[in-house]
């Protein structure tokens, strides 16, 4: 489905990439609303902090999470398999806005609270099996601002780097689950917290 994009929207950035589309709004909400969503979200989300096997060896996830969806499916990643709990009435006002810019059937939110620097996410792809053949993610950004690094599988050419701003859309689409990677990298800057919600459809 081709977003139906508004015609005005001027703060939309959309760069040419290879095998994929990214399209991204660095003030779709403004200050005021962000911080509101960003503190309701902080107070109100049952996080958890969950184990995961990384060589052979468990450790926490560096960074919360939880797992918000309007159907019962479960949702698995990195050996995990998350159980959703019924979408809040703040998630679903925010589904709203995102789908009144970028119109897609998403139904199941994947929150992740990266509490300072040390918290992170390491290269992968949204291409778990419960999203279809290159699904559409949208990644709504609270809080501190941090990096998120993109790379090509296979074009060692095509990389990207951007900051994620407060109150911020980002939509992955097309191809880029198939050929691409991207990345929360830790920092070691002293830096405040960040909530990023990440909007899927689980098929």
């Amino acid at each position: 489905m081709q977003p139906l994009l508004f015609q005005n929207d001027k703060n939309l950035w959309k760069p040419d990439l290879r095998d994929g589309e990214l399209f991204y709004w660095p003030n779709f909400f403004d200050h005021e609303k962000a911080t509101s969503y960003y503190q309701t979200l902080l107070e109100t989300i049952a996080w958890q902090q969950d184990p995961v096997k990384v060589f052979g060896k468990i450790h926490l996830q560096p960074r919360l999470t939880a797992l918000y969806s309007t159907t019962k499916k479960t949702y698995s990643y990195s050996n995990l398999t998350l159980k959703p709990h019924p979408m809040t009435p703040i998630l679903e006002e925010i589904l709203e806005e995102i789908t009144a810019q970028y119109p897609h059937c998403f139904n199941t939110v994947l929150l992740n609270q990266y509490r300072d620097g040390k918290d992170s996410n390491g290269w992968h792809a949204d291409n778990e099996k419960e999203l279809g053949k290159h699904p559409v993610i949208a990644s709504i950004s609270l809080g501190e601002a941090r990096f998120f690094h993109l790379k090509h599988r296979t074009d060692a050419a095509q990389r990207l780097k951007l900051k994620l701003e407060h109150g911020s859309l980002l939509v992955m689409a097309g191809a880029m689950q198939e050929f691409w990677l991207h990345q929360i990298p830790k920092t070691a800057q002293p830096i405040g917290p960040r909530i990023n919600l990440t909007f899927r459809k689980l098929i």
